[in-house]
């Protein structure tokens, strides 16, 4: 029978294939520092962000033969050392795409109607002085519609991004680094399915996509040790007021360039989903009335957990079939 560990869950539906399948599946979680031993009684490991696998881990266990990525990045897994000893590495780089492009938007409008601050500070609204107050405050918001959102990177997610966007009324400007057109399909609505319409956008270099874009958002995978895609050169180049938004990665960003940036006024909100010290998150970034906050959720739909746990299950199965 195969074993599989799935050490940061897996969806029941995923679950349920793999029983069908005539697999065991085990949901126990096993600490990153006893993992190697663990897995010495397993074929197949499943993880999501919390777990890695590497060299040392994969050294360990001559009998692993899959390592699956619930989720599109693979910087927690050692993936040309494992697929040098023969160990598949499968991930799921479509199915959570529409969660995290929707948590770019939820950033999005609280920014641009600086909902996060003003939600703090309704908790003391207590008499129409204040009410008034705050109101004024916050009747300096902008709309989405008409305004240049600027996509650095062009996978799954970033097309996403470019529907909704579109969808928006707004103009979009893609950079990727191998400059090849984007192709993005517009699906609005299940009614509309038949009549599939897309639309391709020529890259635009990162320079340009810097000066001209309103608002920016990032999607980009960030090896160990890179340097951020955007610090203070980069945000010297965008547009006064800009918002900037990074679901991708910790380390994308520079977060003392961005705070900088924040506090300057250049700069007039970001949104982020991930950080450098993850889980740790520095003061600074926490408190900062211009900055939205969430916990590295971007794939954390019910949906989303449910097309990557049967996507998962299913390349697995057929891996293991095919074997």
């Amino acid at each position: 029978m195969i074993k599989i560990l799935a050490n940061d869950g897996i969806d029941a539906a995923g679950k349920k294939i793999f029983e069908a399948a005539g697999f065991s599946v085990s949901t126990d979680k096993i600490a990153q520092d006893k993992l190697a031993d663990a897995l010495k009684n397993f074929d197949a490991i499943l993880v999501r962000s919390a777990t890695t696998v590497r060299a040392d881990v994969i050294d360990a266990c001559p009998n692993l033969r899959v390592i699956g990525r619930a989720g599109v990045g693979m910087d927690n897994i050692d993936v040309k050392h494992a697929r040098d000893k023969g160990i598949a590495v499968i991930n799921t780089p479509a199915a959570s795409s529409q969660s995290v492009a929707e948590l770019v938007f939820a950033h999005l409008f609280t920014g641009v109607r600086m909902l996060h601050d003003s939600n703090r500070n309704m908790t003391s609204c207590s008499s129409k002085e204040i009410f008034d107050k705050l109101k004024k405050t916050y009747s300096s918001g902008i709309e989405l519609k008409g305004k240049t959102l600027g996509i650095i990177g062009a996978g799954q997610i970033g097309k996403c991004v470019a529907s909704i966007a579109v969808g928006l009324g707004m103009n979009v400007l893609f950079h990727r680094l191998n400059n090849e057109d984007v192709v993005v399909d517009l699906d609005f609505h299940p009614a509309l399915a038949e009549r599939k319409i897309s639309l391709t956008f020529k890259c635009v270099t990162f320079t340009r996509l810097l000066i001209e874009s309103d608002f920016i958002t990032l999607h980009v995978p960030f090896p160990k040790g890179s340097s951020p895609v955007i610090g203070k050169k980069e945000f010297d180049l965008m547009k006064q007021g800009a918002g900037i938004v990074n679901t991708a990665r910790g380390g994308v960003i520079s977060e003392s360039d961005l705070i900088e940036a924040l506090n300057s006024g250049k700069i007039s909100f970001a949104g982020l989903d991930v950080f450098e010290g993850e889980p740790l998150i520095q003061e600074a970034i926490r408190q900062h009335p211009k900055i939205t906050l969430s916990p590295h959720i971007g794939g954390s739909t019910k949906e989303a957990q449910e097309r990557i746990g049967i996507e998962l299950a299913e390349k697995v199965v057929e891996h293991f079939t095919k074997k």
